[in-house]
């Protein structure tokens, strides 16, 4: 069985899984409930910060049929319908990226298809990535498709350049901006990964991933994914250091000392010794 990397294997199922986007996931919670859902989306922020991971929970929220006979706004993730979804069997369920159809034709077929009723699903659901790379006349013919959709269709469109959609396009989807992960939510959500793999890191190591990652959660998992595969199961701050390319917080120091004190003599040594570490 082949491995699969932590980003997928964590990749949250239900909308209080989401790290980090509660301003999001409660509003879409409580439109599920009141039935107030619009018709199409934007989710727009930096990469790795749940906007795909967040499109697939709505989808399969938008479609569980225990979400209207409970009054719940959360995927069961156990009926038929959900499991298609999780495991990319759904043909209701339309995922894309505009990276690699972006043209005018690619968007006429989305429109034509689009007007096809569901083939088991109660809705159908395009989610089309990286949409800002939809060429101008693309957008000129999906924008006809925004003003006038099928009852049956709902869009989610993600991308990390918002500011490239035309105001047309804006204008006509519920926009949603996600937010980089804090150090702290990313630090505290690879502690709960560390604890149910059984994997010792200690809390200095998972807090250099979470700001070495940069406000991706995504990121941040990939990071520690490596670290493990380099050290094992016991992991501690001086190794992820390593990994990760950090320097020591003394040699900081000491580079500050050599400048404070005028210590020229001694710089050359110093520049060795950085070298020697693959610093620039």
């Amino acid at each position: 069985m082949s491995y699969q990397v932590l980003a997928r294997r964590w990749r949250p199922k239900t909308f209080s899984e989401v790290v980090g986007q509660e301003h999001i996931t409660r509003t879409l919670k409580n439109a599920l409930k009141q039935g107030r859902l619009a018709h199409a989306f934007l989710f727009t922020g930096p990469r790795g910060v749940g906007k795909t991971s967040t499109a697939r929970i709505l989808a399969r929220a938008v479609n569980c049929p225990h979400i209207g006979l409970k009054g719940e706004s959360e995927p069961c993730n156990e009926c038929e319908t959900c499991k298609a979804l999780i495991d990319d069997r759904e043909l209701d369920v339309i995922e894309m990226d505009a990276a690699s159809f972006r043209g005018i034709d690619d968007v006429r077929r989305i429109s034509e298809n689009s007007r096809l009723a569901p083939a088991a699903a109660s809705k159908k659901i395009y989610i089309i990535d990286e949409v800002h790379m939809f060429t101008r006349e693309a957008f000129n013919a999906f924008l006809k498709t925004l003003e006038e959709p099928p009852s049956h269709v709902i869009f989610i469109l993600a991308t990390t350049e918002a500011q490239k959609l035309p105001r047309t396009i804006l204008s006509r989807v519920q926009r949603f901006d996600f937010k980089p992960l804090t150090p702290i939510d990313i630090s505290n959500h690879l502690q709960k990964i560390c604890n149910k793999e059984q994997w010792d890191v200690d809390e200095e190591s998972l807090w250099l991933i979470a700001e070495h990652a940069e406000g991706a959660l995504r990121d941040a998992e990939g990071l520690l994914d490596q670290v493990i595969s380099y050290v094992g199961n016991h992991v501690k701050s001086d190794l992820t250091r390593e990994v990760l390319g950090i320097l020591p917080t003394e040699l900081f120091a000491n580079a500050t000392d050599l400048i404070a004190e005028r210590q020229m003599a001694v710089a050359p040594a110093f520049l060795d010794q950085l070298s020697a570490q693959g610093v620039d």
